[in-house]
């Protein structure tokens, strides 16, 4: 069936309309007395028209009320006639008072449609008079159903919605958007609205300001309206009954969406303004917010012309809920003259859009003689922090001078290793607001961080965060006191008071638009580092949208994280193709250490190297500036020694070792990470002690390391060849483990830790590896190369090779040392500990 809009006959009846046209048909000799009442456009002249159609053919008089002298002169003789009297309420008063005369001598039938107001005092005597012949006939607007049959379509149609959402159903507006029906998409175009100009032109101007205060779409109290108008409540009221009336204004007082906007485009220009400019200031003088007001002016396409200072007022009402929009409101401001910029900047960085707001700023901080120059400082340093030019950033926020500016000024240079220009800075006197004491307490943090205690650290950037809450949607930070405090936490091992802070500072949107994203991926990696791998990837893929530099490490660094902890190799892959981008466009500084650290091992994983050294050389030499602080190198030796156990390359991995164990007394994390480093060796070079081992997982575990602890288990229980320790291990890899997949999940491929290891014991060798695969398996521990495998069993190396690259894939080994202690474990019959081949040469020592 086409879609096609045909208009229907104009006339569409609903149930009383048709039985007062089918009671005039059926007897139209009878006198019919009836008043008929409904707003302009509801068809009244319409149903009049065909009611004098069916009195005429029936050879009834019928005489227009409106030509005086034609109702006059009929004579009693001539017989019964009908008088039609449209728009009654527009009839002077010594007529309405000639035509009761008439109906009380019952000398003709008589039709009456009038609008609800206005009613005139006659008017209402004379519908008195006629409600004794019964109550007036409504007219109602059309229902959707009806809308659609006057357009010829179907009701269910978009065509028939979209004109009754319109137009409210009144029967002339669906007239005049019928043409254009078929174009919902489009909207309402000019000429249509053109056709308005007349419905306007004959409004009282009081009228007309009333119908462009409900223009703006905003419910306003009646002694507000009477300010705006200079009228008392009761003139008021009246003046709301006009507006109904017109048919244009629904019976709430609402205009319908399609007189709404030709009341904004059509009314004179100097009107519209003086009204809503007016509207404006009498809000703000009641504390009222305008932003409700400037919203829907917009929705009917107001450009601001004329009202720089209502559109002014609804940005900063917008700044904290809405930046987004208090930007676009700031520039409508600015292009008519006020001095929006400085504002304008602040709202577009909190919204995330760092390139307009570095744009205006720079061109604040250019400015010579602008007041705005050190907030323009600010935005900047601010937006080059999330890019991660932190040094820029510092530099900037120096330059701006501010309280809140020094501390964080002295922030950026302690995290890019300037530590003399940090302790040189003097914080100004400035007011004591929330701002300036979170920053202060920042940088405090930060600073104790290096050589203090990691709990005062921790303790400070904590009351950091909760200082800024209250005021934190409003502020534009380089970074919050809560991603701070996390990093902190992550370095120090206190993972549940780093998820405690993240946690309110989401809640209370701490940062806006441009710290969301942060905190989100520092909750995923809380999650990641214990092993919660789900848990962590829901946070990754609610930090959404165009990824800021600083951002972008951490997110390309937390899938890599993810997908090693879940031993997915395709996933890896697709993780280090975005981190190589992310790392050549972050310069290394203190506070991106941990996806440093994260990518170096996965790096390793994938041979990849020579693709992260630059920037793990930067990394040490930062920490070299620095003093190497214990709380900010113990992680990075940590990933150091995994990179080295997976490269197999046992002398840096005892250098990481060794240095982790000269941190051991700094902190509770540090103790923990060299012993669980010192297990790691001993239990690659073939010497596992069970206890020491569970010692320094379960150490591992209590810093939060839960899936490192599991995997250290796991692993150590492999390579003994004692069967009571290799069970007592399994079960406490089996615990660490079972954490982890508490309250966060884990995806079955990220327990490789346990579940394979496991599996590897428990499970007879042909159920794991192909027959082929078995025979390699033994000729690989039985020391031969690929070539002599391939001579012995008369294939190829490249074919050796793809068979032991499928071994380590469906074991969960990372690396060939892995294999080997895998391959040795499902041995049928295994070898004594002292004959065991071990992966790794043992230290002199041993």
């Amino acid at each position: 069936m086409s879609s096609r809009i045909v208009l229907a006959p104009s006339l569409l009846l609903d149930e009383p309309t048709a039985a007062l046209l089918d009671a005039a048909t059926a007897a139209p000799h009878a006198p019919l007395r009836v008043a008929i009442q409904g707003p302009g456009g509801y068809g009244k002249s319409l149903l009049l028209r065909e009611l004098a159609r069916i009195y005429r053919h029936a050879d009834v008089p019928v005489v227009d009320a409106w030509q005086v002298d034609a109702w006059q002169e009929v004579s009693p003789l001539d017989g019964p006639f009908v008088l039609i009297l449209d728009d009654a309420h527009r009839l002077g008063q010594e007529r309405l008072r000639e035509v009761r005369a008439l109906v009380e001598a019952r000398r003709p039938g008589i039709v009456l449609a009038y609008r609800p107001w206005p009613r005139p005092a006659r008017l209402v005597e004379l519908l008195e008079l006629l409600r004794l012949d019964g109550p007036p006939l409504v007219l109602s607007p059309f229902t959707v159903e009806r809308t659609a049959k006057h357009l010829g379509v179907e009701p269910g149609t978009a065509a028939a919605k979209y004109v009754h959402a319109q137009t409210g159903g009144v029967p002339r507006l669906v007239d005049r958007l019928a043409p254009v029906a078929e174009r919902p998409d489009a909207g309402v175009p000019q000429q249509v609205l053109a056709q308005f100009r007349t419905d306007l032109d004959d409004l009282d101007a009081d009228v007309r300001a009333l119908l462009l205060a409900a223009a703006t779409g905003v419910e306003f109290p009646t002694d507000l309206l009477g300010a705006l108008l200079d009228r008392a409540p009761a003139a008021v009221d009246d003046l709301l009954d006009a507006a109904r009336a017109t048919g244009l204004a629904a019976p709430d007082g609402r205009l319908v969406p399609v007189a709404r906007r030709a009341v904004a485009s059509l009314s004179p220009a100097a009107q519209r303004t003086a009204v809503w400019q007016r509207l404006a200031e009498l809000v703000l003088a009641r504390g009222g917010a305008v932003l409700p007001l400037v919203r829907a002016l917009r929705e009917v396409g107001v450009s601001g012309a004329g009202l720089a200072t209502m559109f002014e007022a609804a940005a900063e009402e917008a700044l904290v809920d809405e930046p987004a929009l208090a930007a676009e409101l700031f520039a409508v401001a600015a292009s008519a003259g006020r001095p929006t910029e400085a504002r304008r900047a602040l709202a577009a960085a909190l919204s995330g859009d760092l390139d307009s707001g570095l744009r205006l700023a720079d061109r604040l901080v250019a400015a010579e003689g602008s007041p705005d120059r050190a907030v323009g400082a600010a935005v900047s340093g601010s937006a080059l922090a999330h890019r991660g030019q932190l040094g820029r950033s510092a530099e900037l926020y120096r330059w701006s001078g501010t309280t809140s500016s020094v501390s964080f000024a002295a922030i950026g240079f302690i995290g890019t290793g300037q530590l003399g220009r940090a302790d040189d800075l003097v914080p100004p006197d400035g007011p004591p607001t929330l701002l300036t004491g979170a920053a202060a307490l920042m940088a405090s943090g930060i600073r104790e961080s290096l050589s203090g205690s990691a709990t005062a650290a921790l303790s400070t950037l904590v009351q950091a965060a909760a200082l800024l809450e209250p005021a934190g949607r409003a502020v534009l930070l380089p970074d919050s006191p809560a991603a701070l405090a996390a990093l902190v936490a992550l370095h120090s091992g206190e993972l549940d008071t780093g998820e405690s802070v993240l946690e309110r500072a989401v809640g209370a949107e701490v940062g806006a638009a441009l710290m969301a994203r942060r905190h989100r991926l520092l909750q995923g990696w809380t999650q990641m580092v214990r092993g919660r791998t789900a848990a962590a990837a829901e946070h990754r893929a609610a930090a959404t949208g165009q990824l800021e530099p600083r951002d972008l490490l951490f997110a390309a660094a937390l899938d890599a994280g993810i997908a090693r902890r879940n031993s997915d190799l395709a996933a890896l892959h697709r993780a280090w193709a975005q981190a190589r981008e992310a790392v050549m466009r972050h310069p290394v500084d203190l506070y991106s250490l941990l996806p440093i650290g994260e990518l170096a091992v996965a790096a390793a994983r994938l041979g990849e190297q020579a693709r992260i050294a630059a920037h793990l050389a930067e990394a040490w030499r930062l920490l070299d500036r620095l003093g190497r602080p214990p709380l900010w190198t113990a992680p990075l030796h940590w990933c150091g020694l995994h990179a080295a156990i997976i490269a197999e390359e046992p002398t840096t991995a005892d250098e990481h070792a060794a240095a982790l164990v000269a941190t051991a007394q700094h902190s509770r994390y540090g103790s923990v990470v060299a012993a669980a480093a010192e297990a790691w060796l001993e239990t690659l070079r073939g010497v596992v002690d069970p206890a020491k081992v569970e010692a320094a997982a379960r150490g591992l575990h209590g810093a939060g390391l839960w899936w490192d602890g599991a995997r250290l288990a796991g692993q150590a229980a492999i390579r003994t060849a004692d069967r009571k320790a290799m069970t007592a291990l399994l079960d406490c890899a089996r615990l660490l483990q079972g954490s982890a997949r508490g309250g966060g999940g884990s995806s079955p491929a990220a327990q490789p830790a346990v579940a394979q290891v496991t599996e590897a014991f428990t499970a007879p060798a042909e159920s794991l590896l192909s027959e082929r695969e078995q025979e390699v398996a033994e000729l690989v521990l039985d020391g031969l190369t690929y070539r002599q495998i391939g001579d012995r069993l008369f294939i190829s190396a490249k074919t050796v090779e793809h068979h032991v690259a499928r071994m380590r894939q469906r074991l969960g080994c990372a690396n060939r040392g892995d294999l080997l202690a895998r391959l040795r474990a499902m041995s049928a019959d295994r070898p004594s500990a002292a004959s065991r081949r071990a992966p790794w040469p043992r230290r002199p020592m041993d």
